[in-house]
């Protein structure tokens, strides 16, 4: 290193200080780069040959809701066009969502149905085991799904 005496005493050239900076970090930038991270090694599970075939479940369950005849206490309900009696509405509904990941649900009614009805339809749903229900209207598209 050189000292510089001109000019108002000693200073320090630091021009090859900067060059040898300048070439580690090029060095170290190549290295970096010829670096390939590895991963982890996973044993993928296979499917197994003596599993029954059981068909996926259907992706949207729809809840019907009819207003009840007379004579009925309650309405009828059909689960994707499967009738169901109020009074099993529930245990139905949670053996359907018992295997399901996606809990989401739509309830259909027809104008003559007591909101009431609808209502404790969702709650029913919600007990089940449902998280969202989303309502449908007359010409088959969804609302927005609540919570």
């Amino acid at each position: 290193m050189a000292f510089s005496t001109a000019g108002g005493g000693p200073q320090m050239n630091v021009t090859p200080l900067i060059d040898v900076l300048l070439v580690l970090l090029i060095i170290f930038m190549l290295v970096v780069v010829q670096q390939k991270p590895t991963g982890l090694e996973a044993d993928l599970p296979q499917p197994s040959t003596t599993a029954p075939n059981i068909p996926p479940p259907q992706a949207t369950i729809v809840i019907q809701v009819k207003h009840p005849k007379p004579g009925e206490d309650h309405p009828s309900v059909k689960v994707n066009e499967e009738v169901i009696a109020w009074e099993n509405l529930r245990d139905r509904l949670r053996d359907i969502f018992a295997i399901r990941i996606e809990r989401i649900a739509y309830v259909e009614a027809d104008n003559e149905t007591d909101f009431q009805d609808v209502a404790d339809v969702i709650a029913i749903a919600r007990i089940a085991g449902v998280d969202r229900v989303g309502l449908l209207t007359e010409d088959g598209k969804h609302a927005p799904v609540t919570a």
